[in-house]
Parts: structure tokens; C-alpha cells; sequence
């Protein structure tokens, strides 16, 4: 099982990026997806999840509004559009996904904590600034 994320780089404020989550040895469509994010010296926090069983999107009030969610099936990857993009939003941003016994595995309390989550992308950098 595998998940890479991509699609990051350097957007000015109130800019978009959409960010990619492709998966290999499973199906996503078949999982819950987490997006986190780490900004240098701070813990990784969540940023959004999608359920497997009925595509329900969760987000933390701090991007609430401004970020999206999204799944394709076709081609087995989870995608985050981010808009009106911020300074605070500048991290490395990781996408997740928990082992298939964990149910829910996105839900409106569940799926928000990085020890809910088993595997890992490798993270890809956003940075927000003029």
C-alpha cells in the first residue's frame, strides 16, 4: 500500500492549489482519506477527511469554506482544492489512510487524529506568500 501525494508549491495569498493523492496496492474509493498538514515546529494537524461509505467531507473550522475534498474514483486518487490560501496555510501537507478495520474511518468524530491513520504519503510542500 502506497499514497503520494503531489501538486504543492509556492501560491501568493488568496490563491489556489489542489493538491493530489494517488494510491497503489488498494482502492481508495474503498477507504477513508485524510489530508494533515506540518508546518515547521508544530505538530501535524488535520485538515480534512472523506468517507468511504457515504463520501461525507469533514474539515476543522480553520479551512472550512476554503478547502474541498474530493475523490475520483477512475483514477484512484483523492484530491484537496485549497482557495483562498493563506500564510498560516504554508506547511508540508500529507495524505492518510487507515487500516480497513478502523471503522468509521472518516466521520464528524472520527478520522480527525494522525493516530487514526496508518498509512502515509510522503508530503508535499505548500507554501503561501508574496
Amino acid at each position: 500500500v502506497q499514497l503520494q501525494a503531489s501538486g504543492g508549491g509556492l501560491v501568493q495569498p488568496a490563491g489556489s492549489l489542489r493538491l493530489s493523492c494517488a494510491a497503489s496496492g488498494f482502492t481508495l474509493a474503498y477507504s477513508a482519506i485524510g489530508w494533515f498538514r506540518q508546518a515547521p515546529g508544530k505538530e501535524r494537524e488535520w485538515v480534512s477527511c472523506i468517507s468511504s461509505s457515504d463520501g461525507g467531507e469533514y474539515y476543522p473550522d480553520s479551512v472550512k469554506g476554503r478547502f474541498t475534498i474530493s475523490r475520483d474514483s477512475a483514477k484512484n486518487t483523492v484530491f484537496l482544492q485549497m482557495n483562498s490560501l493563506k500564510p498560516e496555510d504554508s506547511a508540508v501537507y500529507y495524505c492518510a489512510a487507515p487500516y480497513p478495520w478502523r471503522t468509521p474511518g472518516c466521520a464528524s468524530g472520527a478520522g480527525h487524529e494522525v493516530d487514526e491513520y496508518d498509512y502515509w504519503g510522503q508530503g508535499t510542500q505548500v507554501t503561501v506568500s508574496s
